[in-house]
């Protein structure tokens, strides 16, 4: 049903190690894409998944970070550690520029792992598809939005699809967010485009960056459905009141925490309280500024917590 999409930065990892549990329980399927040389976080968050009776992709051929020239420790994890485990499935990253031969090559390396196929611009689709012969009903195909046209997706129609899209339509620097925007759909839709599940990029989206700049603006994501708007599913953007200089990042999450506390308590509230919310709740209390890690990490967990209740 729901696969988010993780760049696996460590609180990324930290979120899907925290939360094995509750998306195991709502049958949700985590997507990883390590991008950190170090693989020990990775391996803590899957056999996390694996003990809560979850499953999980992970990306052996990462387009971004540390593994961008290749995955092969990826590979060597998953043979060594989890290859007796049916939950855990290699994902293959279908790139624009990769050829049909390449695409096989690596989906047939990771067949003992139930290789799942992401097309994220990759262009030779009814070629890969003659190519995968009676393989394709039988495999996942993950489909990023902006990078796979319906005319594309077609190809794959007899396997299980999936359509992943970023809620973020453009970025934006935090002091230029809105209070409050649309995030997604995709869980009232994905049926209607005749998809088996679907996905996004969480809170903090698909564009990625090795390390951001200085924070002039500290701003909180929270996502929210509205049974007004037939459940569709929009985002606050807390932030803080001062924005002109990178100084004081404590005091301005204290400023975004009192908007979000504010408008969490408010009169018919579309925020659902989750474990999240109450732990940005007791930061206030406590006047504690945990770091932008943390905070990062609280805003998925609310974005899980959220969609579990809704499929609950």
């Amino acid at each position: 049903m729901y696969h988010p999409y993780f760049r696996g930065k460590q609180y990324e990892l930290i979120t899907i190690r925290e939360n094995a549990e509750r998306l195991a329980q709502a049958g949700f399927l985590p997507i990883i894409e390590p991008v950190r040389e170090s693989l020990g976080g990775l391996e803590k968050a899957l056999k996390a998944v694996c003990e809560a009776g979850g499953q999980s992709v992970v990306v052996v051929n990462p387009h971004y970070g540390d593994h961008a020239g290749g995955g092969v420790s990826i590979s060597a994890l998953l043979a060594d550690g989890f290859l007796d485990k049916p939950g855990i499935a290699a994902g293959v990253l279908l790139k624009n520029g990769m050829s049909v031969e390449e695409a096989m090559a690596c989906f047939d390396a990771h067949k003992g792992h139930s290789p799942t196929l992401i097309h994220a611009g990759f262009t030779e689709g009814k070629a890969l598809a003659d190519a995968l012969g009676t393989d394709l009903a039988t495999t996942r195909h993950v489909f990023i939005d902006e990078q796979s046209s319906k005319l594309y997706r077609r190809h794959f129609k007899d396997g299980e699809r999936v359509l992943v899209k970023d809620g973020f339509e453009k970025r934006s620097r935090n002091r230029d967010h809105p209070d409050k925007e649309f995030f997604s759909d995709l869980h009232i839709t994905y049926a209607d485009d005749q998809m088996n599940g679907f996905g996004d990029f969480l809170t903090v989206g698909d564009d990625y960056s090795e390390s951001g700049g200085p924070a002039y603006a500290i701003a909180i994501h929270l996502t929210f459905i509205d049974p007004t708007a037939d459940d569709a599913m929009f985002i606050y953007h807390f932030k803080s009141d001062r924005m002109d200089t990178p100084t004081d990042p404590a005091g301005k999450f204290a400023e975004a925490l009192t908007k979000l506390v504010k408008a969490v308590e408010a009169s018919g509230s579309s925020i659902y309280p989750t474990n999240a919310v109450a732990e940005f709740k007791a930061l206030k209390d406590k006047e504690h500024f945990p770091g932008l890690g943390y905070v990062k990490k609280l805003s998925m967990q609310h974005h899980i917590e959220t969609m579990a209740r809704y499929f609950a």
